[in-house]
């Protein structure tokens, strides 16, 4: 059918081409007539191929839909441009970087899980049940706790201004249908600014809520801890660990260069809070209310020694010695109602001593002084005095098939008031805990341990002691 078809176009061509000829002569001669007819193949081989180049269109369509779907494939990765067009944003007209580009989130979430194994109540209808000021899964219920769930924003505003502000999600309210704890509310637990007054950032002064620098375990990281919780003597001046108030804290060349070292090892520091400070707070604690119109005065020095200089044998260790001082006027609260109208005596001295786990480490702390203190006899919060603290044992063993571990051993005592609870009851801690935290990957720790506990509950109404033992879990991620 095409053939016909091109015979016939070609015919066509061929009768208009001799119709536009003009008649021939009689006289023409051979020459004129094949001059003639080489005009006319010409001519028709040019209505031929403009007939070609008309009809091609027709069929090359049959091609173009594949050109498309090829230029659709890259769809995808349009999303990788995206950055680039966040970074082609115009900087601010400085050499630093913008403040917002300086700040960076994080934080972490402790899940624990404790199992009784066996307890003992204290003797009579009054008798202390086993409990924990710090975990308040310690009980004969049990059950998964998220003890904190910790989001961080920190970085410099400037080159002399730094920001920390720390949010925790796991705080308990009490009280909410009739005296029912009600988990997991949100609660400040950070927000300071620290102003560096050099540029090497050695001294500096620090404003808001912050940590109190009472005690070396107080100022340490719960994510850097390796027993579950802090000891209750070190702990009871400062429970909480924060005050609204300011610092100054200064930390020296040869000091800061040890702790990097530390650091690079992976040690678990307690937080550059200076090797000297000096500060004032409110005095009333964490999130309460000032009182009494007097500041808490606070002074820490702590000082790392390298011992490198004993021998082969302590090349490489570092021991740290250190103590802090507090001094304060404290009201609690009554179970009769309200705030107490007098101010009780709160001043108290505590030392530490810690040798880094290089492999094999040593951490102790000790504290003495009077606090506010239920009498049983009296039926009164009167001051009295107060001691205790803690021995800790530690081996950084290294990797393992399960992960870096650090096995652990901690005896701790304490007899004195507690005084954030109502009428600041009295404590009667022994308590022994072995355990092991396994760093399975980087950013996800779990920690096992074994306690047996003696302990009078935070109640001022209870009496005694109770006795158990405990396997205690805890598992942490960081982000």
């Amino acid at each position: 059918m095409k053939a016909r078809l091109h015979r016939a176009r070609h015919g066509a061509a061929v009768v208009i081409a001799l119709s536009l000829l003009p008649a021939p002569a009689a006289a023409q001669t051979v020459q004129e007539l094949q001059r003639q007819i080489d005009e006319l193949k010409a001519q028709i081989k040019v209505l031929t191929e403009a007939q070609k180049t008309a009809a091609g269109p027709a069929v090359v369509p049959p091609t173009v839909p594949p050109t498309p779907m090829v230029a659709a494939a890259p769809v995808a990765p349009t999303v990788k441009p995206e950055p680039e067009r966040v970074a082609s944003i115009p900087k601010l007209p400085s050499s630093r970087t913008p403040w917002y580009d300086r700040l960076r989130l994080r934080g972490y979430t402790q899940l624990r899980y404790n199992a009784v194994l066996d307890s003992q109540d204290a003797p009579g209808a009054n008798g202390s049940r086993l409990r924990s000021v710090h975990d308040a899964s310690v009980n004969e219920d049990g059950g998964f706790l998220l003890r904190r769930v910790r989001l961080v924003l920190q970085g410099d505003i400037t080159d002399r201004l730094q920001l920390y502000f720390q949010h925790d999600f796991g705080a308990a309210v009490n009280n909410q249908s009739s005296t029912e704890r009600r988990e997991n509310f949100g609660q400040l637990r950070d927000v300071y600014a620290d102003w560096f007054l050099d540029p090497e950032r050695r001294l500096r002064l620090r404003f808001g809520q912050s940590k109190v620098p009472f005690g070396w375990e107080n100022l340490q990281s719960s994510s850097n801890r390796l027993p579950l919780d802090r000891s209750d003597a070190i702990n009871s001046g400062v429970p909480g660990e924060r005050d609204v108030g300011v610092n100054l804290y200064y930390t020296p060349a040869p000091v800061q260069a040890i702790w990097d070292r530390l650091a690079k090892n992976k040690q678990k520091l307690f937080g550059n809070y200076g090797a000297f400070g000096l500060a004032v707070y409110n005095g009333q604690g964490t999130n309460r209310t000032e009182r009494n119109g007097t500041l808490m005065k606070v002074a820490m020095a702590t000082w790392p020694f390298a011992l490198d200089g004993l021998g082969p044998l302590f090349r490489g260790q570092v021991l740290e010695l250190g103590g802090s001082a507090m001094f304060n006027r404290f009201r609690p609260e009554l179970r009769s109602g309200g705030i107490s109208p007098i101010d009780y005596r709160d001043d108290r001295v505590a030392v530490h001593a810690i040798l880094y786990p290089q492999p094999f480490g040593i951490q102790t702390e000790w504290t003495t002084g009077w606090g506010p203190q239920y009498d049983g006899l009296l039926g009164a919060v009167r001051s009295q005095r107060l001691g205790g603290g803690y021995v800790q044992l530690m081996a950084d063993i290294g990797h393992t098939p399960l992960g870096r571990a650090i096995p652990y051993a901690r005896w701790q005592r304490y007899r004195g008031g507690w005084k954030p609870n109502v009428d600041a009851p009295r404590l009667e801690t022994d308590e022994w805990e072995l355990g092991t935290e396994i760093q399975l990957v980087e950013a996800l720790e779990l920690t096992l341990a074994y306690a047996r506990m003696e302990r009078r509950e935070a109640d001022a109404r209870r009496t005694g002691r109770a006795t158990g033992d405990l396997i205690r879990t805890q598992l942490q991620f960081t982000y």
